[in-house]
């Protein structure tokens, strides 16, 4: 069993590391505040970053989620992890070398994956043990381009195969959440809709509320 004990639930949001640190830590700080549950390092690091550049950033965006007690995740790039306090990583496919990447972070790490319509991935987690499953993309969005249309049927499937925590990401707006009220999932992955925003804690506060409507509708 993991030892780390941290709630995989609620707002999960992915940061940009190509942003400007002083506009990207403030805004961090300013969603934490308001409530966010998950931080995850998007894999957008800029051309000229170094492995010193993105461990100091790591270093910068543990130091600000610490008091919070939020789980904060890399996404890819997991030798970070060997390097820093992170408490795991998400990956976009299977990593070739995944059981020595296992064995490499160590047992108390989360791990998470992002799934499109292919079960088979779900049942591949489910027999790893991973920690949760985001599904990509439940709605058109720019910051998603790469994932394919998730069919609202998988994510029904998925449940019925595993009982982890799934995430849903892609274009998802407090609008739109009601749409998805049917759906058995513990969260949502959120980029521009937060980091975006002219108010994040407006933003941060519709998607709670949106959240939490979803959750009174259900039977």
């Amino acid at each position: 069993m993991k030892t780390n004990q941290k709630r995989l639930e609620g707002i999960y949001l992915v940061l940009d590391p190509s942003m400007e640190r002083d506009v990207l830590l403030p805004k961090l700080e300013e969603s934490l505040l308001a409530g966010i549950n998950v931080v995850q390092l998007w894999n957008n690091w800029s051309p000229k970053a170094r492995e010193q550049d993105k461990r100091e950033l790591v270093t910068d965006v543990l130091k600000i989620s610490a008091p919070f007690n939020v789980p904060v995740l890399v996404n890819e790039d997991w030798q970070l992890l060997l390097q820093t306090e992170l408490d795991g990583v998400h990956f976009d496919e299977i990593p070739n070398d995944f059981e020595r990447i296992k064995q490499q972070v160590g047992h108390d790490r989360i791990i998470g994956l992002t799934c499109g319509n292919d079960l088979g991935l779900i049942e591949w987690a489910e027999e790893q043990g991973l920690d949760y499953l985001s599904f990509c993309a439940m709605f058109p969005s720019r910051s998603v381009d790469s994932c394919t249309i998730v069919h609202p049927e998988t994510v029904q499937k998925a449940r019925s195969i595993t009982k982890m925590p799934i995430f849903l990401s892609g274009g998802i707006l407090p609008g739109n959440l009601s749409s998805l009220k049917d759906l058995d999932f513990q969260g949502v992955a959120i980029i521009s809709g937060i980091m975006d925003s002219q108010s994040i804690p407006v933003s941060i506060s519709a998607y709670k509320n949106s959240l939490n409507e979803r959750t009174k509708m259900q039977p």
